[in-house]
């Protein structure tokens, strides 16, 4: 016996508008919002490269923990080829800012930034930026004795051939991408973009629907929706005239053309904050709190982490071994302006721990070979090198290591 069912008649799915189609994609993060995408919002673009400029203008100092009578000191290692590739030229085509700019653009919106070692024995004679696309990881799946090897276009390289600067990442191979982990809140500033550009396009004209008293022929719908397409273009003037029983209603306002304003200022802030960038910053009328909160909350632990990475990949095992190390010298960024740099020094050398020759080293200037140091009294001059003590007053000298007490003196000490 045959059965037959009778056959379900169900209503054909709407079309979606490409409006509706972008809003329901943003809400359900399927907006496959990219780097290139993100990049377009002015605030993330400004906000990214305003920390690679900055980046890039700090220059990288090599320094050596030593032992000297008991106590730690710290050196600076001035000749040192890594410090010019570095600092100005990388040897690659890129100079060095421009390698930094990339370096850290492909760190906020890639898997990390990959900077290959191009070494000649056990001396590194270039640097080369590799674009993050172009650097896959495989690696051993083993929670705890964790390996990977790196593959650009079919070769593979040992992690050590290259320098790493990932940003949260959790196996040290790659990290994970702003865009990737902040999608919705991009996705909303960025549609907000969209959405605005939209209402340019059209010129500003409200939307709205026309009402008719009869039904009109096909070829006059035809020309009257030919003629409402040329008045939303904002290339050119155009008028529509309505004839006879033809009345244009206009649709309310939305919520969001009538905070469109607000919005994008609330965007703007939670791009930057997302940087922990002050907006002031990227709107040009920074106070100096904003400028001091911009180095120690963003710039500062941004150069601890490419730091870490410059120790770790390219000093050899012994100079680890020996106490050297990489660092931003952030006095460059932090320095202020004339007048508080000048109340700086003055307080230093006031309170002994400052010498002019090493206010004048600050500040690029020749030292003047002054070892006196002014103790608290006016007329007493001190010379820590040789220990000797000069009063001027008296014309008198003395030695702090030869001197000895004279009898009937006690030592309260």
């Amino acid at each position: 016996m045959l059965l037959f069912h009778k056959k379900e008649e169900r209503a054909e799915p709407k079309e979606e508008s490409k409006e509706e189609s972008a809003f329901v994609n943003a809400l359900l993060g399927n907006d496959n919002l990219t780097r290139e995408k993100a990049l377009q919002i002015p605030s993330v673009y400004a906000s990214v490269n305003k920390i690679g400029e900055i980046i890039g203008t700090i220059p990288i100092r090599l320094y050596k923990k030593e032992e000297k009578e008991g106590k730690q000191v710290v050196n600076e290692v001035k000749q040192d080829n890594r410090l010019y590739l570095l600092n100005e030229d990388t040897k690659d085509t890129m100079t060095g800012k421009q390698f930094w700019k990339a370096v850290i653009e492909d760190y906020f919106f890639g898997k990390g930034a990959y900077i290959y070692i191009n070494k000649v024995g056990t001396k590194v004679a270039s640097l080369h930026y590799v674009r993050e696309e172009e650097v896959s990881t495989t690696e051993i799946m083993n929670p705890i004795w964790k390996d990977y090897k790196i593959l650009v276009r079919g070769s593979m390289y040992e992690p050590y051939d290259f320098i790493k600067i990932l940003r949260n990442t959790k196996d040290g191979a790659k990290g994970i991408s702003m865009v990737e982990e902040q999608s919705t809140a991009f996705s909303i500033a960025y549609e907000s973009m969209r959405y605005e550009n939209n209402l340019v396009k059209k010129g500003g004209n409200k939307k709205g629907f026309l009402l008719s008293e009869k039904n009109l022929a096909q070829h006059a719908l035809d020309k009257l929706k030919e003629a409402w397409e040329r008045l939303y273009r904002n290339n050119e003037d155009n008028v529509v005239i309505l004839n006879n029983g033809l009345k244009f209603q206009e649709s309310s306002n939305t919520s969001v053309e009538m905070q469109l304003n607000e919005n994008k200022e609330s965007n703007s802030k939670e791009m930057s904050m997302l940087f922990n960038i002050p907006n002031a910053i990227i709107k040009g009328n920074a106070t100096k709190e904003d400028n001091k909160n911009f180095i120690k909350y963003c710039i500062k632990p941004l150069t601890e982490i490419i730091s870490n990475s410059l120790n770790r990949d390219l000093l050899t095992e012994k100079e680890k071994t020996e106490g050297y190390y990489f660092a931003f010298d952030l006095k460059e960024v932090s320095r202020g302006d004339v007048e508080e740099r000048y109340k700086a020094y003055e307080i230093g050398i006031k309170s002994h721990f400052l010498q002019p020759d090493e206010v004048r080293k600050k500040e690029d200037l020749e030292p003047l070979g002054i070892d006196w140091i002014e103790l608290g009294l006016d007329s007493v001059l001190y010379n820590p090198k040789t220990k000797e003590i000069y009063t001027p007053n008296t014309n008198a000298k003395e030695n702090l290591g030869k001197t000895t007490l004279k009898g009937g003196e006690n030592d309260e000490d």
